[in-house]
């Protein structure tokens, strides 16, 4: 899992002038600080507001519209389960099922176990060898509860 500096005000202000001339800046302003720190701080909202003549509540907006925004410090390891047709035609909702019998941990908690977050995506091209996720952006496939907790209890 990549290690992200601490929040810089004056550094999420440089990245915001950076790129506000662009047309529909606020999509690739947003990537850019999420990418520097890991998650976009609240303290970005008025400071991408006033710079794209925006309301703080259109910012506010589209930063909880897309799911892959961060409102905190990333957890250190991020599962992304594919939970797809595929995926579950090969068993992904019984792993899905067993992870929180067995192990005590549940998808899209809104939360973190033990430092981890597991995720629902929607296909991540490994239908053949699904049940498939994504660790920490490393594909992984044919994975089961076991494994899932496993790599969840993995430290780095």
């Amino acid at each position: 899992m990549a290690h992200y500096p601490a929040w810089d005000q004056d550094e999420a202000r440089s990245l915001v002038t950076g790129l506000a001339h662009l047309e529909g800046a606020t999509l690739p302003i947003l990537h850019a600080l999420q990418a520097e720190f890991g998650y976009v701080d609240a303290q970005a909202v008025p400071l991408i507001a006033e710079a794209l003549n925006l309301s703080r509540a259109d910012v506010h907006g589209t930063i909880s519209f897309y799911h892959d925004f961060r409102t905190a410090p990333p957890p250190r390891r991020i599962v992304k389960l594919c939970r797809a047709e595929a995926c579950q035609a090969l068993g992904c909702e019984t792993l899905v099922a067993d992870l929180a019998q067995d192990h005590g941990i549940v998808v899209d908690a809104h939360g973190q176990h033990d430092g981890v977050a597991v995720e629902t995506v929607y296909c991540l091209g490994n239908c053949a060898l699904g049940p498939s996720a994504l660790v920490d952006g490393e594909l992984v496939g044919r994975v089961d509860a076991d494994r899932i907790a496993a790599l969840c209890g993995a430290q780095q």
